[in-house]
């Protein structure tokens, strides 16, 4: 079996004809492949490079990593899975809870090399006995809730790390923000958050022209005077050079908070494979498991090196349905301007620069939409929320994560927030089916329902409720 790395020329090379689509063993020319390729770097720039940043981590090293997890996975799925690898957003809340319990970038690092091993089995195992497995361990209700409370658990962060540093320039960040993902068309809305960032930097620059420096908290949450669009490192920094690795480090706190970003990761690739399978026309089904399997092979790779996790884009889902190419070759375009980006620390420090004014407009909507997005997949699967079934472990769970509440289990041991209230929710959930009334027990749609062909033939039917009689009609 091939690699996928051989492409047939689509018609004349330039151009779809009208109602045609370019599909992933297809290329347009070489020079119109590469600015294609150039155009899905700059969909994933802002969430790709906010994310390590965030997390407090080397964004050269992020974005290189991004180009070579993007490479095994294409490989991986034989270049029918057209997709590009960046970094997972789902981890920032992770990050944020580690190093406040003073853990480094090291341990970071070292608890997300797991959750990365976690997702390569899931995939294996999806692999092996099919979707039925990701249905029977999290249904939707559960995912949606898991979800939903690693996003607003992030609110805090906003609040009291990012939105102080300069209110106004967030304020101001997060209007214009919002309204281009609202108001714009087709491929610029699909880089409203790079567009956020580059309007954030600019009023930045030119408040600091006009009013000098700010007195408010640094990064550090220090009341100091200070410019708010500082590019002294840009100008240290050299034009050429490998990024700053270090080696993961192993806490077992640090690992339970991390490990229940594996839902929010499975439920990704899941509702990607499913998206690109309809657009392109090629029922992908078959290749969830490789696609989970190699997701979690490049975040072990990364975090290995002291880079983040990457996890599957939809930004560039968008690029795909606005321009009708499917090319895998865009991609490997993509991946190799990545490693090139990666070679430049002049580049990552212009990242590293970016005012924790314009962070705090950027997350306010940005966490709150990767919180929603749990809402959305309650919505998509028709939970009934209605349930005391689904409605107890969800409501626990979720203001356990999102409040913080911890148990303390040992003078050394502590769970509490994301690793707690994901426990509730999956135990909750599970523990409360196996002894609740028949009544309530609804079968519930897959993970992601474009995943049920894997056992569309085999799978064990249950069989329909008899036919009620229906009642007489009232005469008139």
């Amino acid at each position: 079996m091939g690699l996928g790395v051989r492409w047939t020329v689509h018609g004349d090379g330039r151009t779809p004809a009208p109602g045609a689509v370019v599909r992933p063993d297809e290329r347009l020319s070489w020079p119109r492949t590469a600015g294609l390729g150039a155009q899905h770097v700059v969909a994933m720039f802002g969430a790709s490079f906010v994310a390590p940043v965030l997390m407090g981590l080397d964004p050269n090293l992020a974005i290189m990593m991004s180009g070579v997890s993007t490479v095994i996975f294409l490989l991986a799925t034989r270049g029918r899975v057209p997709s590009y690898l960046g970094c997972s957003l789902s981890f920032v809340g992770v990050a944020a809870v580690i190093r406040a319990q003073g853990g480094t970038s090291a341990t970071v690092t070292g608890a997300v090399l797991v959750v990365g091993v976690a997702l390569f089995l899931v995939g294996v195992a999806v692999q092996r006995f099919g979707a039925r497995i990701i249905h029977a361990a999290m249904p939707p209700v559960v995912t949606g809730a898991v979800v939903m409370l690693i996003g607003f658990n992030l609110a805090p962060v906003t609040a009291s790390t990012y939105w102080p540093q300069d209110q106004w320039v967030a304020l101001l960040t997060m209007l214009f923000t919002g309204l281009a993902v609202v108001c714009l068309r087709g491929f610029w809305s699909r880089i409203a958050i790079f567009l956020g960032l580059v309007f954030g930097y600019g009023i930045s620059w030119v408040l600091d022209l006009v009013f000098g420096k700010i007195h408010s908290a640094n990064g550090a949450g220090q009341l100091t005077d200070h410019w708010r669009l500082d590019l002294s490192g840009v100008g240290q920094a050299e034009w050429i050079g490998l990024p700053s690795f270090h080696a993961p480090s192993f806490q077992w706190s640090a690992i339970l908070v991390a490990l229940p970003v594996v839902i929010a990761l499975v439920a990704e690739n899941a509702g990607h494979v499913k998206a690109v399978g309809e657009m392109t026309g090629d029922p992908l089904d078959d290749k969830l498991g490789t696609a989970i399997s190699a997701d979690g092979v490049g975040s072990v790779l990364s975090t290995a090196l002291g880079g983040p996790p990457n996890t599957t884009y939809s930004e560039n889902i968008g690029v795909m349905a606005a321009t009708r190419v499917y090319s895998t070759a865009a991609y490997w375009a993509a991946a190799g301007f990545a490693l090139l980006f990666g070679l430049c620390p002049k580049f990552g420090a212009v990242v590293a620069a970016i005012p924790g004014g314009v962070l705090g407009g950027i997350t306010v909507i940005l966490y709150g939409m990767i919180g929603l997005l749990g809402a959305q997949i309650w919505v998509h699967n028709k939970v009934d929320l209605r349930n005391p079934l689904n409605l107890v472990p969800v409501a626990a769970g979720v203001i356990i994560g999102i409040g913080g509440v911890s148990l303390k289990i040992s003078e050394n041991f502590e769970l509490g927030g994301i690793a707690l209230g994901t426990i509730v929710v999956l135990s909750g959930y599970h523990v409360l089916r196996a002894l609740a009334p028949a009544h309530l027990k609804q079968q519930e749609p897959l993970l992601d329902e474009g995943t049920s062909a894997y056992d569309e033939d085999d799978a064990p039917r249950e069989p329909s409720a008899p036919d009620r009689p229906e009642k007489p009609k009232p005469t008139e």
